[in-house]
């Protein structure tokens, strides 16, 4: 935030509202859907807590707290930079402030990549290794094959980024398959199932019943309609930009 401040105010300018094609609309959408997407990771982190009866209380707090980040850095950001922001928004602070921030930034950025790889690989390994003792004790084959896990999804990764080099269609797809079902859809489909046969017991049963039908809608429309935005937006793309050290900020 401060090094944009401090750049020339005629670096970019704001709107309060912009023309935009519904693909590029739509990417902002997918934006907004990925800063909230910690969904996945939910189960992961209430089974590992000594009281999962507190977890409602942390979460609470924790949307609260980045939320109101959100909020604070979005403005403080848009002001300054205007419609000239780059993608990530930290290219846009200037050349030293930039490589002040992103040295700042990449400590924290590692640690978010960390925790959904370790999420993922957890998900697998409890998956393999569910009813035998290689859950719980670390024998040669557990710690093999955990390793071999988190390796094959830091690789996977690494090949998915360097592809797609383009942060916001990168966040934009990963929005589009995932987000948008943990998020939204999965959550739908688990009140539905688990009140299977009580859809219309009492008022209250019929308007949550409505709503997590909309969540499930919800879900399966960003789905489809982020793939097709973030599909075009990819297409779009310089070819020369893949697998390549230059910087592509946008």
């Amino acid at each position: 935030m401060a090094g944009t401040g401090a750049r020339d105010p005629s670096h970019g300018h704001f709107h309060a509202t912009q023309s935009a094609t519904f693909a590029t609309a739509f990417l902002s959408v997918t934006n907004i859907v990925f800063a909230y997407a910690g969904h996945v990771a939910f189960f992961s982190f209430i089974s590992e807590m000594k009281s999962p009866h507190d977890f409602p209380q942390a979460l609470v707090l924790l949307q609260v707290t980045d939320t109101s980040m959100y909020l604070l850095v979005a403005m403080v950001v848009y002001a300054y930079g205007g419609d000239q922001v780059d993608s990530p928004a930290l290219g846009s602070a200037g050349t030293l402030a930039g490589k002040v921030a992103w040295g700042l930034a990449i400590p924290t950025i590692i640690m978010a990549g960390v925790i959904y790889a370790h999420v993922a690989s957890k998900y697998v390994y409890v998956r393999l290794f569910r009813g035998t003792k290689h859950r719980s004790k670390r024998t040669i084959l557990a710690v093999g094959s955990w390793l071999a896990i988190t390796l094959t999804a830091w690789v996977i990764a690494w090949i998915i980024a360097e592809s797609i080099p383009n942060f916001n269609n990168l966040l934009a797809l990963i929005s589009s398959l995932f987000a948008s079902w943990f998020t939204y859809g999965i959550s739908g489909i688990f009140w539905l199932f688990l009140n299977y046969g009580q859809y219309t017991r009492n008022w209250r049963k019929m308007a949550l019943t409505v709503v997590n039908v909309l969540l499930f809608g919800m879900g399966a429309g960003i789905c489809g309609m982020g793939l097709y935005a973030s599909g075009y937006a990819i297409s779009n793309e310089p070819g020369g930009n893949s697998w390549t050290c230059k910087n592509n900020a946008q």
